[in-house]
């Protein structure tokens, strides 16, 4: 197998933690993606849509989406269960893990793509756009904040993908420099059991 990825981008960054939460090695090709090459002819075969990472599997076929290639390895490798084990514990990752991405990783990276325009010679830049998702990324921590108040990890005692998710969009918030509400006491813990990980590091 291999792993197409890009060592500064986010995605690539959650499937490197949570392989390495499960203590798989897996060969990686680096992209360069303000170069391109993720829009050449040879990466557009392996994923239309033209983003990182993609996962070459041993049959020559190829996995791109985040979470589709944690969900792959955590077939093959039950253990840790990072997606949950039983109904309750698996709907709560889930729960998380789509809250995370959805209402703070996305925003997080529609500012920073609208506001810096990084990718302006490939994509339409809309600033107005960018500036209304900093401010709902802002907007929505502090919920993320509150439940974190009682709760070690996001789905409860245990670290899940949702906690890669949410950790890897926090980190790169922080280094975009969007204004992120201070003071948030129950995310800042979290935040510290999260980067004393191992895995934080891949």
């Amino acid at each position: 197998m291999k792993l197409f990825e890009t060592a500064v981008a986010s995605n690539p960054r959650r499937v490197r933690m949570f392989l390495a939460e499960k203590d798989i090695d897996v060969e990686t090709v680096q992209v360069d993606i303000r170069g391109a090459a993720n829009l050449a002819d040879e990466f557009i075969e392996m994923n239309p849509f033209g983003r990182v990472p993609v996962l070459e599997l041993d049959d020559g076929s190829y996995l791109s989406e985040s979470v589709a290639i944690c969900r792959y390895f955590e077939e093959i490798q039950p253990q840790p269960a990072l997606f949950g084990s039983g109904a309750d514990e698996r709907a709560r990752v889930e729960m998380w893990q789509r809250r995370a991405e959805l209402y703070f990783m996305a925003p997080v990276a529609f500012a920073f793509r609208h506001l810096t325009g990084f990718f302006k010679d490939r994509e339409t830049i809309c600033p107005d756009w960018g500036e209304a998702m900093a401010a709902e990324a802002s907007r929505v921590l502090p919920i993320f904040d509150q439940h974190l108040q009682d709760n070690e990890y996001l789905a409860g005692e245990r670290f899940s993908i949702a906690d890669i998710t949410l950790a890897v969009a926090l980190d790169f918030a922080r280094a975009t420099k969007r204004d992120l509400p201070a003071d948030l006491a129950g995310v800042e813990r979290w935040h510290e059991r999260v980067a004393a990980r191992p895995s934080y590091k891949a």
